[in-house]
């Protein structure tokens, strides 16, 4: 029951995607009897007592930046990543060693010869999003960074044949990696803090759109709704996120039934999601698990959605889906006025229900 866990990053304070679902992963596992010897790389983040909680041990290790990594062979997001003190304590003993992510594949590549049962949790098909951040970057610089990077993460993906079993994020992305040549790949839907859901009954006032506002993914899918749902509807829209940037603020400021709450504390934005009516949450990006999406079906009421938001999972079952802007437009004025019932409630958490995550993890590493 003792497994090494190797993290991109300290996975607390669990406040973004990526280390929300190795947090509450972590607590999961520890909850059911593993005793978890942790090791994070440090970047942007400081050590967290927190962590010592529900682990076994925690180690720290630097992570390398500098512009040397960006002309090898590995992806930069590897070679950064590149601790020998991690696999000298790795090499100690013989317990089980979940990847969380290809960033830290340096393990495999060291450690992947032996009978030593090694997992990589894979949260993207990374050179898919490198390729995404690369097509929405306005500057060169880091357009050429994100293009040269994809097509390292692409040449170097083959890396995770070598594990024992791969835990992929989504369906659509258990498919891609099979069809590569993993093995043993199964689905493990995001890691999150909801144990139940907690959505009202009845109706709110008011249509919530909700993200990091310093993300461009977010930021585009907040200039479509304003471009196409916004100036067309008569009820109120509130835009809710982290660091909105002075020009996406300007362009808000033209709508009369627009409000926009910036870097929302954690108590206001469960408030946020409580009360609304609907959710609107669309992406241009089918990569990953939005964990928006998942806060927004466990705490608020409609969910209405893009098929790109819900692409590779179950999640469409508990949203109305729609591509169309008019389309999404005419359900969104529907959904303003329908009321959020017992038996929509009961519907949701059967969806809801249907994998249980933890059973799924444990059933990998026997």
């Amino acid at each position: 029951m003792h497994l090494h866990i190797v993290s991109f990053n300290v996975p607390w304070p669990a406040d973004y995607g990526g280390v929300i679902d190795v947090y509450y992963r972590i607590k999961t596992l520890a909850k059911a009897g593993y005793k978890i010897h942790l090791h994070c790389y440090t970047y942007g983040r400081d050590e967290a007592l927190v962590l010592n909680e529900i682990c076994e041990e925690v180690n720290y290790y630097p992570r390398e930046v500098g512009l040397r990594h960006q002309f090898e062979r590995r992806p930069y997001i590897v070679a950064s990543r590149n601790s020998r003190q991690l696999i000298d304590r790795l090499k100690q003993d013989d317990f089980p060693i979940l990847i969380e992510g290809l960033h830290g594949c340096f393990v495999l590549e060291q450690l992947a010869d032996g009978d030593r049962k090694i997992i990589v949790r894979t949260h993207n098909v990374e050179h898919d999003y490198y390729l995404a951040l690369a097509r929405s970057e306005k500057s060169l610089w880091k357009k050429v960074f994100f293009l040269v990077e994809s097509r390292k993460l692409k040449h170097y993906e083959q890396i995770i044949t070598r594990a024992s079993g791969i835990l992929a994020i989504s369906e659509s992305d258990a498919a891609h990696f099979r069809k590569i040549g993993c093995h043993n790949v199964s689905v493990l839907p995001p890691s999150h803090c909801h144990d139940k859901i907690t959505s009202f009954i009845g109706k709110g006032e008011y249509i919530l759109y909700q993200g990091n506002l310093s993300v461009a993914e977010n930021v585009r899918a907040v200039v479509f709704m304003a471009q196409n749902l916004i100036p067309n509807t008569k009820y109120p829209f509130i835009i809710a996120g982290r660091d909105p940037s002075d020009e996406l603020q300007q362009m808000l400021k033209q709508f009369g039934n627009v409000t926009l709450v910036a870097n929302p504390s954690e108590e206001r934005m469960h408030e946020l999601l409580a009360n609304a009516q609907v959710n609107v949450l669309v992406t241009d990006q089918p990569t990953g698990v939005k964990l928006k999406l998942i806060n927004a079906l466990y705490e608020g009421r409609f969910c209405l959605v893009n098929s790109t938001m819900v692409s590779g999972t179950h999640l469409k079952e508990a949203c109305v889906v729609e591509d169309n802007p008019q389309r999404m437009l005419d359900s969104l004025n529907q959904l303003m006025i329908t009321e959020f019932t017992e038996n929509e409630l009961l519907r949701r958490k059967e969806i809801l229900n249907k994998v249980d995550t933890e059973y799924d993890f444990r059933n990998i590493l026997i």
